[in-house]
């Protein structure tokens, strides 16, 4: 979530307070019980909401565990809809991620960390988010060039594929003054990686 003006209306205000409780309930009782073995009536019990309301503010049980990740593609999306795309594209993509994670606030650095592990621990998630990610792909190449070329399309795949390997790297302290950094070496380790041959990778374990 991003730090912005509260909502003007008081009905706006409770509707938000109900959807941060439902996340933050969320990440922890997913967490403590397992994404999988926890129903959706125990996240609206704990909460004390009905499903009509739930509903209203998220598509799913899924939706509702994932809203830091949803959150962060977001305004990812938002970022580079307002960036100038001169230059390469790859640091064009590595400086909006960057502008993205200053844009964060510290709630959802709390959030972030948990929903990565839920993810982790739940195949049925982590489908869920492969899913969610293969739109964000899509959304992006259709945002830069219409006709989503072989060649951005690829680049938008080495740059999703930093960023997970660059999250393996953040867990599990996840701190998030080293996100950016840690981002930063691993883009800047694509290329180097593209040439990569197996006498580069040394010996393999036996066992």
């Amino acid at each position: 979530m991003t730090t912005s003006e509260q909502p003007a209306t008081l009905r706006e205000r409770k509707k938000l307070r109900t959807r941060q409780a439902l996340v933050d309930s969320a990440v922890t009782l997913f967490g403590e019980r397992g994404f999988d073995d926890t129903p959706l009536d125990a996240l609206l019990e704990q909460v004390e909401v009905s499903r009509r309301t739930f509903f209203r503010n998220f598509r799913s049980k899924e939706d509702v565990a994932l809203t830091a990740v949803k959150q962060l593609w977001d305004v990812y999306l938002d970022v580079l809809d307002g960036m100038e795309k001169s230059g390469p594209l790859a640091d064009v993509f590595l400086d909006a991620m960057l502008t993205t994670l200053e844009r964060m606030d510290e709630d959802w650095y709390r959030r972030f960390p948990l929903t990565l592990r839920l993810i982790a621990d739940s195949p049925a998630l982590d489908g869920y988010t492969l899913r969610h990610c293969a739109e964000v792909q899509a959304e992006i190449a259709r945002r830069l060039d219409g006709r989503s070329r072989l060649e951005l399309r690829l680049l938008i795949e080495f740059f999703v594929a930093s960023w997970r390997c660059t999250l393996d790297e953040w867990l599990p302290d996840c701190l998030p003054g080293e996100l950016p950094g840690l981002l930063r070496r691993t883009c800047s380790s694509m290329n180097s990686a593209l040439s990569l041959s197996l006498e580069g990778c040394g010996p393999r374990a036996e066992g």
